[in-house]
């Protein structure tokens, strides 16, 4: 069920438990601002979740409230995943959902890292 990608920030949505240990993960990196895990339902052999420990809705809110050392330390840390993972060579998608059109279902933003095979077109028509 898609989601809005503005409002108010929801403290019991899925990532806010998995951040506050409610609810556990498969963590692939952490640090204090940044939180990473497979997701549960998979989509590419690499599939990760990336998330910043703030209480952000979406890109929307994220980019307009986050502060400059949270906003750097969320796109290194997808950069460090993605070479974890030694994904650079081969490639990578990372995809970002906001709103209801876009069909982002858990109202905490989050960007889903994928490779590990070819991904084929970003969108099918």
């Amino acid at each position: 069920m898609a989601v809005s990608g503005i409002g108010h920030y929801d403290p019991d949505n899925i990532f806010a438990k998995i951040l506050r240990g409610d609810i556990p993960c498969r963590k692939v990196f952490e640090n204090d601002m940044v939180l990473a895990f497979h997701d549960i339902a998979p989509k590419a052999p690499v599939h990760v979740l990336v998330i910043p420990k703030g209480p952000y809705i979406s890109f929307a809110d994220f980019s307009q409230r986050a502060s400059d050392r949270e906003i750097v330390a969320f796109n290194r840390a997808i950069g460090d995943i993605a070479r974890t993972f030694d994904l650079d060579a081969p490639g990578y998608r990372l995809i970002g959902n906001v709103g209801e059109n876009a069909g982002q279902e858990v109202p905490h933003y989050h960007v889903h890292l994928l490779g590990g095979r070819p991904l084929g077109a970003m969108l099918v028509e």
